[in-house]
């Protein structure tokens, strides 16, 4: 009984460590261009507490999705924007997603 239930839960930890590892991402060979001009207008600064968060790209149904920047409030104190980044693979580019940290 002991062996079954040790067999059981290594099973069910190696089940959910390769769901958690396969995150599904959207890899793609070239990377997209930002639509249209490549000069960013930023706004006045709304207040002392906001930072500007620059672009950010999202997965679409085939590729990356667009989405300008603009400025944020941070969630908490002292918190800073880590801005994202394009990453190569060795299938091609994948969006690492910005944050705060």
């Amino acid at each position: 009984m002991k062996n079954l239930r040790k067999s059981l839960l290594l099973l069910t930890a190696a089940l959910l460590f390769s769901v958690a590892d396969s995150s599904a991402q959207l890899v793609v060979r070239l990377r997209p261009n930002r639509p249209g001009a490549r000069v960013v207008v930023r706004g006045a600064r709304p207040s002392p507490r906001h930072v500007w968060v620059d672009e950010e790209w999202t997965p679409g149904s085939r590729t990356y999705v667009y989405h300008k920047g603009y400025w944020a409030k941070p969630p908490r104190p002292g918190a800073v924007w880590v801005a994202g980044r394009w990453e190569h693979r060795p299938r091609g580019y994948v969006w690492i997603a910005g944050h705060w940290n």
